[in-house]
């Protein structure tokens, strides 16, 4: 064989091995900025899209990261330049946020994907120690001078806002109204909290490992599961019966996947929420799925409540956030009403 040939062999045989190279060497990866007590319902959801994911792009590896801490704390880290490709949180104003100080996403967000692109909702709950010793039923019962409260701070955490929020408009339902009434209430429900960790997580641990507090307030989903954690003979859960509706948005960081080249994934990984397979998943963590056929088979793990919205209760998440949790707010008045 002569050389020029063997030579013309070497050179394709070498170019065939790059391609092939470059063929398996591309992949895409994706990082889920998510609040803190999400952890382990994405660690459920991510296989399922990503099997979903090599299934419809083939050559195409895909892994997912996470990250987690309070949403408002996430969504900082965006905006000091986390390159996260999609958002999962649990207030609006936290994704917002993005838009509004940092133009990462559109003003029109929300109009993207169902539900006002949110794939699942929630409401909050309380979790007890077994025997429920402080006969702790409702919301009244949280400002009995017997009582100390754990949830997180509503300067930090998504979930605290929740938790003062339901507190504030389930109040304010019961008195009509009356304006002195609630302030006086929710400021006795104030001096009742024992810890305000950063967030949903931390406050988990104070009361469960630390054993800090005799109600610890949080999302619904967070509260049963923490129970089947730590030892559903230890804990038992309460849903009052006048609640919130926590809505939990997402959306994919447009000016990041535009520089990660990500669109398609994160697209596509947003969706994969709203499927029923995800909704399965998603009701099997304890929260609510916009499907009725799911959550008719689910009734017993979800009581029956009357949820208010934020927007209805207290106008829109702009002005509530002014309102109750800016310096000087309602919420560090009655902080400091408590210290004096």
């Amino acid at each position: 064989m002569n050389r020029t040939l063997m030579t013309s062999r070497a050179i394709k045989g070498c170019v065939a091995a790059v391609l092939l190279a470059c063929g398996t060497a591309h992949s895409t990866e994706l990082l889920n900025s998510s609040y803190d007590v999400s952890r382990e319902l994405f660690v459920a959801l991510n296989p399922g899209f990503v099997q979903q994911w090599q299934t419809e792009h083939p050559g195409d590896p895909l892994t997912i990261k996470q990250s987690h801490a309070g949403s408002s704390k996430q969504a900082l880290a965006i905006l000091q330049g986390l390159k996260a490709d999609v958002v999962t949180y649990n207030q609006v104003t936290d994704v917002q946020i993005l838009h509004d100080r940092g133009d990462l996403i559109p003003a029109d967000w929300q109009s993207r994907l169902p539900n006002n692109s949110s794939p699942f909702y929630s409401t909050m709950g309380f979790l007890v120690r077994k025997g429920n010793p402080k006969n702790i039923h409702g919301w009244d019962d949280l400002v009995r001078a017997d009582v100390k409260l754990v949830f997180p701070n509503p300067k930090t955490s998504g979930n605290g806002r929740y938790a003062y929020l339901a507190a504030w408009g389930a109040t304010s339902l019961a008195d009509g109204g009356d304006d002195a009434k609630t302030r006086a209430w929710m400021q006795k429900f104030i001096g009742n909290v024992e810890v305000f960790d950063t967030g949903g997580r931390g406050a988990t641990t104070t009361f469960a490992e630390r054993g800090q507090g005799d109600v610890l307030i949080s999302f619904e989903s967070e509260v049963n599961n923490i129970r089947n954690q730590y030892g559903a003979d230890k804990y038992e859960v309460i849903i009052p019966k006048v609640n919130i509706l926590a809505e939990f948005p997402v959306a994919w960081v447009d000016k990041n996947v535009e520089k990660n080249g990500t669109l398609t994934a994160a697209k596509e990984y947003l969706n994969y929420l709203y499927s029923p397979a995800a909704r399965k998943t998603i009701a099997g963590f304890y929260y609510r799925v916009n499907d009725p056929a799911i959550m008719t088979a689910d009734k017993a793990r979800f009581p029956a409540v009357e949820l208010f919205k934020v927007e209805d209760r207290f106008g829109g998440w702009p002005q509530t956030m002014k309102t109750h949790f800016a310096d000087g707010g309602e919420l560090d008045k009655l902080i400091a009403a408590g210290h004096q």
